[in-house]
């Protein structure tokens, strides 16, 4: 479990007596939000992944600095494709936001490229409110205190049941579907078949592609809907992907450690960058609370 009294020294780095950080650039990489970090005194940059509730170390990163790292409990995670069993270390060395501290229960995942060292999901984005400028790639935290999400929120959104996971409800072609709001989907909208299927798309199909989740590859075919409605927007001819037939995922759980009860709402796929990209995105993890907005010229 992260060691959440040293990672509230993120917010306080930044001033003790501000409720809202400075803006910080962040580098997006095909689609995913990156920030500096460095790892046991090594520069690296870390992924922010609201979909994942797990912190991950990439098994690249380790390998490349032949680090020895102190092991904990092994962990089962369980991806869109996939279920699998990881190692996991204590007692890592991390520096970010200018703020020293320690994470516990780093899974050990493939992140791509060794330059990869890390990703931050739950943890991270349970501790503040956080808003991603997507258009001027920049990133703020926020403190509860300062904004009444429950009342500036625009989207209809909750905390789901069993994971506490940021869903969000999103109407395809007038359908109204509950999806998880995932910053490290670099994609498109992602959902399952059968919701495919009630929003008219299994019959205008136009690809297939082979998407990479947490533990392995699948292949998704593709098309595009007449609208989609994101809170008080509508966005004409967005593309939407779901699993080709006979493709099995877990898209209800990704990321979900095996043995946890969801509940609530039915969720059905992910929300991506494709759909994120415009926004100002303002997101209460723990509250489920979500306001997007275009951003100021």
């Amino acid at each position: 479990m992260t060691r959440f009294i040293l990672l509230s020294l993120l917010f306080s780095s930044f001033n003790a007596f501000s409720a809202v950080t400075a803006w910080t650039d962040f580098t997006l990489d095909n689609g995913h939000v990156f920030l500096p970090v460095t790892i046991e005194g090594i520069e690296s940059r870390v992924m922010l992944d609201s979909g994942a509730q797990i912190n991950s170390i990439n098994r690249a990163f380790i390998g490349k600095h032949d680090l020895d790292l102190d092991k904990g409990r092994p962990v089962t995670v369980k991806g869109v494709y996939d279920v699998e069993r990881r190692n996991a270390y204590n007692n890592v060395n991390v520096e970010i936001f200018n703020s020293d501290f320690e994470l516990d229960s780093l899974v050990e995942s493939s992140l791509g490229h060794h330059s990869n060292g890390m990703l931050l999901g739950a943890g991270f984005f349970n501790n503040f409110i956080v808003q991603l400028d997507y258009p001027h790639r920049k990133i703020r935290l926020v403190t509860r205190d300062s904004i009444d999400m429950g009342k500036v929120a625009n989207v209809r959104a909750n905390s789901q049941q069993g994971s506490g996971m940021p869903i969000a409800q999103v109407e395809i072609n007038g359908v109204a579907l509950w999806l998880l709001v995932d910053t490290g989907n670099a994609g498109t909208i992602l959902i399952n078949r059968r919701a495919a299927s009630k929003v008219g798309l299994l019959e205008k199909v136009e690809g297939a592609s082979t998407s990479f989740g947490a533990n392995s590859s699948g292949v998704n075919e593709f098309a595009t809907s007449d609208v989609v409605k994101f809170g008080p927007f509508e966005i004409s001819d967005v593309k939407v992907s779901f699993p080709a037939e006979g493709q099995k995922t877990n898209l209800e759980s990704q990321y979900e450690r095996t043995g946890s009860r969801i509940g609530g709402k039915r969720v059905v796929g992910l929300i991506g960058y494709d759909l994120l990209k415009d926004f100002v995105v303002t997101l209460d993890y723990r509250y489920g609370k979500l306001h997007i907005a275009l951003p100021q010229k």
